[in-house]
């Protein structure tokens, strides 16, 4: 069953003081517009509130991971290798996203330039006009010589690096590098490329551990979070940026987290990886004081987050 204690540093990013704090998403740019700005974070929590370029408008912040690839079938280390290609299955999968986001009207589409994520990304674009954008740090967390490996054959290889990596990935060490910071960077320059562009609605397809990095950075997380925020194959995260005008980095939101077609709370894994801990964010469905229309549009609005930390 899961716990609903919560970690505190995660309450700690989310948690805002203001009268809405219990009606934190929206499923309109209208209805983002509406959010308040400004003074909402207490201020014993504003060193965990990440800095972003200031924005003119608001913008939302589609994230969606790729379908599933021949490595991720055969259970090979992909990392940011590029010799993998989409499954029938990953079709299948990008193609229920692709009528998932039907109803948005995105202004531009960022894509990892790796094949799985911009056939996915391709898939969901489907017939629209607009700019796709392909982006170079948007690839998967560079592994160096565990790509291509078959995961018991980096165990038998690596030993106590492929035990890092499995349990204490934030420190995890390779070839010299500390793949999860750099992630970790990375996604912070995606973020204010993104931030810059003037798209208001924007679709990112990209990686599990990229996307984590994403929503990660932009709630205020740390490396240590990495595989908490599991993204599945194909699973929709959708993160809200509102101005503030008296603060330079906008009000943050995170609107959904992994929205697929399954259950996110089946058993023994998530995003096709082992996992004893993962945030689950629930609403509860429409009422009649939050689904009456805005100017003839239909909002709905939840009004409860619930944080379920599973051990």
């Amino acid at each position: 069953m899961p716990s609903l204690v919560s970690p505190p540093r995660l309450l700690s990013c989310l948690d805002r003081r203001n009268p809405r704090v219990g009606r934190p998403s929206c499923s309109s740019l209208r209805e983002i517009e509406r959010l308040p700005a400004g003074g909402d974070v207490r201020p014993e929590l504003r060193r965990s509130v990440p800095q972003f370029p200031a924005i003119r408008e608001a913008k939302r912040v589609v994230l969606v991971r790729h379908g599933q690839s021949t490595w991720n079938e055969e259970g090979r280390i992909q990392g940011s290798s590029d010799a993998s290609i989409l499954t029938p299955k990953g079709e299948s999968q990008a193609e229920t996203s692709r009528q998932m986001l039907l109803g948005d009207c995105f202004d531009v589409c960022f894509t990892s330039p790796l094949v799985r994520s911009r056939k996915t990304a391709e898939i969901i674009w489907g017939a629209r006009k607009e700019e796709m954008i392909p982006e170079t740090d948007l690839r998967e967390i560079d592994l160096y010589s565990f790509q291509g490996l078959l995961k018991h054959e980096g165990k038998e290889k690596f030993g106590g690096a492929y035990r890092q990596w499995q349990k204490d990935a934030a420190n995890f060490n390779i070839d010299g590098h500390y793949p999860v910071r750099e992630l970790w960077a990375r996604a912070q320059s995606c973020w204010n490329k993104i931030l810059d562009h003037e798209g208001r609605s924007v679709l990112v397809v990209a990686h599990n551990a990229v996307n984590q990095a994403l929503v990660a950075t932009a709630i205020g997380l740390g490396t240590e979070y990495f595989r908490v925020l599991l993204q599945s194959n194909c699973g929709v995260s959708v993160v809200d940026f509102t101005p503030q005008p008296k603060v330079n980095s906008p009000h943050i939101c995170l609107n959904r987290l992994n929205q697929t077609p399954n259950s996110p709370i089946a058993a023994g894994s998530s995003g096709g990886r082992k996992t004893n801990k993962r945030i689950i964010l629930v609403c509860h469905g429409a009422t009649q004081s939050n689904t009456e229309p805005l100017d003839g549009q239909l909002i709905l609005l939840p009004s409860l987050i619930l944080l379920a930390w599973l051990c």
